[in-house]
């Protein structure tokens, strides 16, 4: 009895140490946490296999072999017909949620920060149209600003009665309609040398900005940089034989054939999303302007330096230490706010694989994940991003 009772002892005194081992106790916390966990999605996953087989179905994606019998009316990626699979489908819509957000980040920040900047200026009309279009637009819910430029959009002309630009560009009520560039056989060279370019450009602009921090010379980089990209990808073009054509949209019938066409769907949620969104960035913008010293701006007034030079070169750049983070939660904003554009007919991952699919084939839970896995990816994928850009902005410490 003595011996069970002082191993009994030892055993309590071994977990009484290890617990209150700061280091030893959080980590004992988190294998505790992780355990419950994944025993709470266990018994999830296990009622909903119950639950499926009670009503007769199975918890599975061969649906995404089967054949998606709807048409996607914007597929500017992949030649999608009926006849194609789930799968293709929502590849379909993953590339146009991810065309939507790529276009809309880089509107939305161009705006943003114009009307950042027009928000500190000193003439008083100029500040208070900023003013009003950041306050009306941002006290306003998105989706009413989405479905309020596709009413607009879709009150444009017919395509017998399109506004016609130089012959080439025609605005109609379906969409936008461009000439589409047709390349030869030699345009991989094009590209090549294009690439080379901006990888000559950055290597420029890298040595620039060192011999500015060394002899304080500014040298006239951004010009220097449009000469190589566009001599460069010229020369090479006119090299090679010229080898693109351009398919100019015509009209036949009631629509316009060939060339490219941009669909007032796409329209309509490109611009409601960026104007939207722009307007949160500009005050992000503003706020960080403002907490640069005004003893900044006076030193740059001191050497000269006019007031767009001080604003590129001094206020700029250390403003964006501080308007990189809430950037990106904006960034993730605009990608989720996306998902919205069901409401007007655009085809993305929500109205292909999480909309008609999901509809067809009766998969809630499968198609739902799909949805949800693909989200988190986009926005992990944008933070990390933005992450490592906050770091490269940030301060380097001595």
């Amino acid at each position: 009895m003595d011996i069970v009772n002082k191993s009994q002892n030892k055993e309590r005194s071994v977990v009484s140490r290890l617990w209150n081992n700061k280091d030893a106790r959080s980590v004992i916390i988190q294998i505790l946490t992780i355990a419950l966990v994944f025993a709470v999605l266990s018994i999830i996953l296990h009622n909903i296999t119950v639950n499926l087989a009670a009503i007769g179905k199975d918890f599975s994606f061969d649906f995404l072999g089967h054949t998606a019998g709807y048409d996607i009316t914007f597929s500017p990626f992949l030649d999608y017909t009926s006849s194609s699979t789930h799968f293709e489908a929502a590849i379909v819509g993953l590339l146009n949620t991810l065309l939507i957000a790529f276009c809309g980040i880089i509107l939305a920040t161009i705006i943003g920060f114009v009307f950042g900047i027009m928000r500190l200026s000193n003439n008083w009309l100029i500040n208070k149209i900023a003013y009003c279009f950041v306050e009306f637009t941002r006290n306003v819910p998105v989706l009413l600003h989405i479905l309020f430029i596709h009413g607009i959009v879709i009150q444009l002309p017919v395509p017998r009665q399109a506004v016609n630009f130089i012959d080439s560009f025609f605005l109609t009520n379906r969409g936008l309609f461009i000439p589409k560039p047709e390349w030869g056989p030699n345009s991989w060279i094009v590209g090549l040398c294009f690439i080379i370019s901006i990888a000559i450009v950055f290597i420029l602009r890298t040595w620039n900005k060192k011999q500015q921090e060394k002899t304080g010379v500014i040298y006239p980089i951004f010009w220097i940089s449009i000469c190589i990209m566009v001599l460069f990808t010229l020369g090479s073009f006119f090299l090679t034989g010229m080898p693109l054509t351009w398919s100019v949209p015509e009209l036949r019938g009631f629509n316009f054939r060939g060339g490219v066409s941009v669909r007032p769907e796409f329209v309509a949620l490109w611009l409601a999303l960026s104007y939207y969104t722009a307007s949160f960035i500009a005050e992000i913008v503003r706020s960080g302007i403002l907490a640069v010293s005004r003893g900044q701006n006076e030193a740059a007034g001191a050497l000269g330096l006019t007031k767009s030079r001080t604003l590129q070169l001094i206020v700029i750049p250390q403003a964006m230490r501080i308007i990189i983070p809430p950037l990106a939660s904006q960034y993730l904003n605009l990608t989720k706010n996306s998902s919205l554009a069901i409401a007007i007919g655009y085809m993305d991952l929500v109205a292909t694989i999480g909309g008609i699919s999901l509809m067809q084939t009766g998969k809630e839970m499968e198609t739902m994940i799909i949805v949800l896995l693909t989200y988190l990816v986009i926005s992990l994928i944008i933070s990390a991003f933005m992450n490592w850009y906050n770091r490269a902005t940030a301060l380097v410490e001595r």
